[in-house]
C-alpha cells in the first residue's frame, strides 16, 4: 500500500508540474514531455472545445479499438449525458470524480478541467486502476 500511495502522490505532483508549465505558457523541458507514459493510469487531455490533444500508453491502449483519435473531438466518443457533463465541467470549472468497474477492475475517473492564464483551457481524465483489496485510511480518527 505504501508503494500505491507514493505512486499515487508522485503521479499527482507530476500532474501538477506538468498543469503549471501548461498554465503559465512556459515551454514544457523535453523530460516532462511524455511524463505519463508507462504509469499505470490513462491520461487523456482535451481543449475548452473537446479536441483531444494527449493520450498516454494507457488511455491509447485502452481505446486502441478507435483507432488514433488524438485531434478527434472527444464528444463523437461519448453519449448525450456524457456529453453535457463536459460541457457542464467546461462551464463552470467543476471537477467530477467517480468509481466505475469495467471488465472486473475497480477504476477511479477523476475529471477536472485545467486552465491557462486562469481560464479553462480544457479537461484533463485520469482514470487510475484501483486493487480489490485497497485499504481506506481515515486520518481523521487517528
Amino acid at each position: 500500500m505504501l508503494l500505491l500511495s507514493r505512486s499515487i502522490g508522485c503521479f499527482l505532483f507530476n500532474s501538477c508540474l506538468y498543469f503549471y508549465f501548461i498554465t503559465m505558457n512556459y515551454e514544457v523541458p523535453a523530460e516532462l514531455l511524455h511524463w505519463a507514459d508507462g504509469i499505470d493510469c490513462a491520461v487523456t487531455i482535451c481543449d475548452n472545445e473537446g479536441k483531444i490533444l494527449y493520450m498516454n500508453d494507457r488511455s491509447r491502449l485502452t481505446f486502441a479499438r478507435h483507432g488514433d483519435i488524438i485531434g478527434h473531438d472527444l464528444f463523437g466518443y461519448h453519449p448525450e449525458k456524457a456529453q453535457a457533463q463536459i460541457r457542464h465541467m467546461l462551464a463552470t470549472g467543476e471537477t467530477n470524480a467517480y468509481y466505475v468497474t469495467k471488465n472486473g477492475v475497480k477504476k477511479l475517473i477523476y475529471q477536472t478541467p485545467w486552465r491557462r492564464e486562469g481560464e479553462i483551457a480544457g479537461l484533463v481524465e485520469i482514470s487510475i486502476p484501483l486493487p480489490a483489496d485497497m485499504p481506506h485510511y481515515d486520518r481523521d480518527k487517528q
